[in-house]
This record gives C-alpha cells, sequence and structure tokens, in this order.
C-alpha cells in the first residue's frame, strides 16, 4: 500500500460498543479519537464513516416487525449519533472535524456537500460523514463506497475487528488463511462476506481499492499509513 494523501475510513458501530453489544465505550472512542488525529496530524485528509448498528440495525428492526423503510431511517439516526460522538471525541483533544448528514438535520450537523468536504479535508478538518446515503435499502458500506469515489480518496480502509480477509471465518474455522491481496472479481468467485455487493461493485467500477485490517489494536491505522501490510487489500 502507496503512502495515501487522502482516505475514507469505515468503522462499524459495533466497533464502538467494544465488546459490550451496545451503546459506546469511552476508552474505545478516545483510542479511535487519538489515532485518528494523529494521522490527520501527520497530514493525510480523513473522511470516517462509521455504523450504526452498536444503537440500531435497519434490518434486524424489520425482522421486529418494523416496516423497512423506517427501520433502515433509525439506522441512518444512529449513524449520526456515532458521528457526533466521535467528531466531540476529536475535538476534545484538539483535532478539527465537521460531521455532515446525509439528511438535512441543521443545526445538528451540516448537509453534505462533496465539494466543501474536499475544501475542509485540504484545510486539515476530519470529515465525519452520517446519515448513510440518505436512502433506504443501502449499507453503511455502500455509503463508505459512495463517499470515498466521490471525495477522491486513494483508498477506501475497513477497518474491523479481524486483520484482513480469509478464505472463510477465523472466528469460526481455524484452517482459514489470510489473503494479503486479491482482486475484486476472486472476492465475487470465492463468496466472500467483505463488503456488500453493491459497495464492492462501485469501488470495482471506479478503480477504488479496499484496505481490510483490524482496527481495534491500537496503532495499527497508524502502521497501515505508513506502509505495513497488516491488512489485506483487494484490487482491480
Amino acid at each position: 500500500m502507496q503512502k495515501p494523501r487522502r482516505v475514507l475510513l469505515k468503522l462499524s458501530g459495533e466497533s464502538l460498543a467494544a465488546g459490550s453489544g451496545h451503546g459506546i465505550d469511552d476508552a474505545r472512542l478516545a483510542a479511535y479519537a487519538q489515532e485518528i488525529a494523529q494521522e490527520a496530524a501527520r497530514g493525510c485528509q480523513i473522511g470516517i464513516v462509521i455504523g450504526g448498528g452498536n444503537i440500531f440495525r435497519g434490518m434486524s428492526g424489520a425482522a421486529r416487525g418494523f416496516d423497512r423503510t423506517t427501520g433502515d431511517q433509525m439506522g441512518m439516526l444512529a449513524t449520526v449519533i456515532n458521528a457526533l460522538a466521535l467528531g466531540s471525541a476529536l475535538k476534545a483533544i484538539g483535532c478539527k472535524a465537521i460531521v455532515y448528514t446525509a439528511i438535512r438535520m441543521e443545526p445538528v450537523a451540516r448537509l453534505y456537500s462533496s465539494h466543501e468536504a474536499i475544501e475542509k479535508l485540504e484545510e486539515g478538518y476530519v470529515a465525519l460523514f452520517a446519515g448513510g446515503t440518505g436512502n433506504p435499502f443501502f449499507t453503511t458500506d455502500t455509503a463508505s463506497a459512495l463517499r470515498a469515489v466521490e471525495i477522491k480518496a486513494d483508498y477506501l480502509l475497513k477497518g474491523t475487528r479481524v486483520d484482513g480477509i480469509y478464505t472463510a471465518d477465523p472466528e469460526r474455522d481455524p484452517t482459514a488463511t489470510r489473503f494479503d491481496k486479491i482482486t475484486f472479481d476472486e472476492v465475487y468467485t470465492r463468496n466472500l462476506k467483505v463488503m456488500d455487493l453493491t459497495a464492492m461493485t462501485l469501488c470495482k467500477e471506479n478503480n477504488l481499492p479496499i484496505m481490510v485490517f483490524d482496527m481495534d489494536t491500537p496503532g495499527n491505522l497508524s502502521k497501515l499509513l505508513g506502509g505495513d501490510p497488516i491488512g489485506t487489500l483487494v484490487h482491480n
């Protein structure tokens, strides 16, 4: 992985819960903020999309009887809460941060504009993109791919709790082996669960490489942006 000028970091909402399954863990939030702020101070332009699964998942809401559109809208609001929390944590340690939402909700956050977001990134802000795509039936994986393409990111960094892409789920299959690199086509043919198909297709068609890595190990974001091969690269 070449040292990037601009990246889109995708974080899961569950990761903010740090194992508790719900809510926001203060220590995990502070650790994420510290690491992101450090890389921003070193000159990397960072956009962020966070899921909302630690608060509410649209699909699980639909399974409990919510209308799917309403459930997804509730999930979008959950991502706003997470983005506001991380944005606040960044500001608390002196890092400039701005939260954008896909649907209008001033004064909570600014309505997303790719042109304005790029300007802010170039001014040294960390830009957090909340509210998904603003539409139901799309995941935050797709939102992260879309925002990465719009802001002309060099890489989409998918932070997970595992250190890359494996031949099978390493938490269930001890014989699973990790890929250092893999093509989009091979991800499809092997039916590997990296991101949803819409997100993967958007990245493939726009020649946007994805790096899947373990974000929960302190220091990994810094290592990755410094060129250490600690994850799996998905490319054309």
